[in-house]
């Protein structure tokens, strides 16, 4: 009897030869989920690409009086209140009013001196930052709607379309 317990052997699946399918199921839910999840974000981006593609061309469209335009200065290139450091800078206006172009170009004296006046009194430190970018923009544009000396604020937003230091 006891040579008969030895020779009895217990047979698992795996001896078998029956394979665990258990695993290839979550592999499986796991590839089609990310594969979901992958092709959402790829047509998001899209969508969000394709319509930002599509923004200038509208804009470029909108002419005529109550309608929106860009004023572009001279660049900058000034130095800074720190020795040494300079900041070469270009400016882009957008305007409330496509009307009030031709009073921003008469200004644009005003507008450059208080700019280079605001800018240079600023220190490396203070605008390297992208808080400090911001406002600096803030101050740039509250300073140049005072230059307008208008009703209305003149000017909707500033851009920076080239913004070095040294």
């Amino acid at each position: 009897m006891a040579e008969e317990k030895d020779d009895i052997q217990i047979e698992t699946p795996e001896d078998k030869g029956v394979k665990k399918k258990g695993g290839n199921k979550k592999l499986l839910i796991i590839i089609i989920a990310a594969s979901v999840v992958l092709g959402a974000g790829g047509f998001a981006g899209y969508k969000l690409l394709a319509s930002k593609g599509s923004a200038p061309a509208e804009h470029k469209e909108q002419t005529g009086e109550g309608k929106t335009a860009m004023f572009a200065l001279d660049p900058f290139v000034l130095n800074l209140s720190d020795h040494g450091r300079y900041l070469k800078v270009t400016i882009q206006f957008e305007l409330n009013d496509k009307a009030l172009e031709e009073t921003v170009k008469g200004r644009t004296p005003q507008l450059r001196d208080t700019i280079i006046t605001l800018v240079s009194s600023k220190s490396l430190s203070s605008i390297s930052s992208p808080e400090g970018k911001f406002q600096l923009k803030d101050e740039i544009l509250f300073r140049a709607n005072q230059v307008m000396s208008a009703e209305k604020e003149v000017f909707k937003n500033l851009y920076f379309t080239e913004f070095v230091m040294q």
